[in-house]
């Protein structure tokens, strides 16, 4: 049974390393250098939302919505719609 355990675990990894170089090429045809670019930096600052824009910018393209390459600009205006608003305090002192 201990045989079977560390197969399992390399076909994982084999997958999801299968996937990641899916995303990877996905994202080479979807995004312009620069915008390739922010998207690594995000990835290192804030890895929830770098997974969120990928997803999302890949669920369009195979809908059919997405037909050429993200500019940098384009990439920044879909990174504020897909941010959680922050939220403000204000503290009044009485």
């Amino acid at each position: 049974m201990s045989v079977s355990q560390p197969q399992n675990n390399d076909e994982e990894i084999r997958k999801k390393e299968a996937e990641a170089a899916v995303r990877q090429k996905a994202l080479m045809l979807l995004l312009d250098t620069n915008a390739r670019q922010r998207l690594m930096n995000i990835r290192i600052v804030k890895p929830e939302l770098a997974g969120a824009v990928e997803n999302y910018l890949i669920s369009a393209a195979s809908a059919g919505r997405l037909n050429r390459a993200l500019t940098d600009q384009e990439l920044k205006q879909l990174l504020i719609n897909l941010q959680h608003p922050k939220k403000d305090f204000k503290i009044n002192r009485i």
